[in-house]
């Protein structure tokens, strides 16, 4: 029987360093009985199609990709047909759901709120109504710290309450978060594991993949390294008055490759306690962060070091939807799921800015 993997959103960025991560450890040489197959459903709204390219440069393996917007349900509902159901052309079986597939810009989304809960929200569901239709055991959903809101209880851990949504992206999270835990009560025969990630940051050390939005970006990294390439004359921090150490945010940068391991570990967790079946809870979740808070100005000169770039940038006033500070406590996914994050801060942007100087 052959085993899948369905990685939506998998030519995004967080999305595409978890399609290599699993096509280089979901082998043979690795343990596994078979070399699984991993399924893109990614309809390129923020990301490029030539990602799949690069993917199977880097790997050596080739990656199948449904240009399918999850919205579309009846679409999204052949790809299951055709993967798994009685007219799937092959014996298979869909291990896991790591589902990516949502918009993720705050400013964005305080501008256009309607179109971030139609797509966030709307994708999710169908995913979950097709997972359990089809009878697929795991899924792990991608979340976000922004789930915790302005709190002032740091670290954060996982028992850390709701603050209020800073932005509708933020919000959307949260109901992701509710839906799937309302949707399990439903659905006992399959586990989940929300992982709420921090600040993913950097690109793979190849640097044949990294971050590349269609967009224009609203994140610290790549309007950063944009920046010292010269496709930006300037930058803004947003926000110098803050109550921190030299008045800017704080934030948990996380590379992206840790994140991606984080995902393949959550599925090995989710598989593993159900061959010795242990008993986990239905809905598990974890944080991923390193633990450490950097300021946005620490991180700007984190990148001048490494990159020996000096960059043009400015103090502006606060950005609505911006939480002051923010990091992880990251415990619980240290003893469960055995994940160590790998990269410091300077490894972070050293390999943000090889990734552009790559497609410069």
């Amino acid at each position: 029987m052959q085993k899948k993997i369905i990685i939506t959103g998998g030519c995004g960025y967080i999305g595409s360093h978890t399609v290599v991560e699993c096509l280089e450890n979901y082998t043979k040489e690795n343990g596994y009985e078979q070399d699984y197959q991993i399924i893109s459903i990614d309809s390129h709204l923020n990301s490029s199609s030539s990602v799949i390219k690069n993917i199977e440069s880097l790997t050596g393996r080739k990656i199948k990709n449904y240009d399918v917007d999850l919205c579309d349900y009846e679409k999204t509902k052949e790809i299951f047909e055709k993967e798994v159901g009685i007219n799937s052309e092959s014996n298979s079986q869909i291990i896991g759901i790591i589902h990516f597939a949502a918009l993720k810009s705050v400013p964005d989304s305080v501008a256009d709120p309607v179109f971030y809960y139609q797509n966030n929200l709307n994708s999710l569901l169908n995913i979950l109504k097709l997972s359990k239709e089809y009878k697929v055991e795991n899924f792990i959903f991608s979340s976000s710290c922004s789930v915790y809101g302005n709190t002032t209880e740091l670290p954060v851990s996982e028992n850390t309450a709701f603050g209020s949504a800073e932005s509708p992206y933020a919000y959307t999270k949260q109901v992701g978060e509710r839906m799937i835990i309302d949707f399990a009560k439903t659905s006992k025969s399959q586990k989940f594991v929300l992982l709420r990630y921090f600040n993913p940051v950097g690109a793979h050390v190849s640097a044949q993949i990294g971050e590349d939005p269609k967009n224009p970006p609203t994140s610290l990294v790549p309007i950063i390294t944009l920046t010292a390439a010269g496709k930006r004359d300037k930058m803004l921090v947003h926000g110098s008055d803050y109550e921190t150490r030299d008045g800017s945010c704080i934030r948990d940068y996380i590379h992206v490759s840790d994140i991606a391991e984080a995902h393949r570990l959550a599925i090995d967790f989710l598989v593993k306690n159900n061959l010795d079946n242990k008993k986990i809870n239905q809905v598990e979740i974890f944080n991923l962060g390193t633990g450490n808070g950097v300021t946005v100005l620490e991180a700007i000169k984190a990148f001048e070091k490494v990159s020996n770039k000096k960059l043009n940038y400015e103090l502006g006033g606060r950005r609505e939807g911006d939480v002051v500070e923010i990091y992880a406590d990251n415990a619980k996914a240290k003893t469960l799921l055995g994940w160590i994050p790998k990269y410091g801060i300077e490894e972070m942007m050293l390999s943000a800015w090889k990734w552009q100087e790559k497609i410069l």
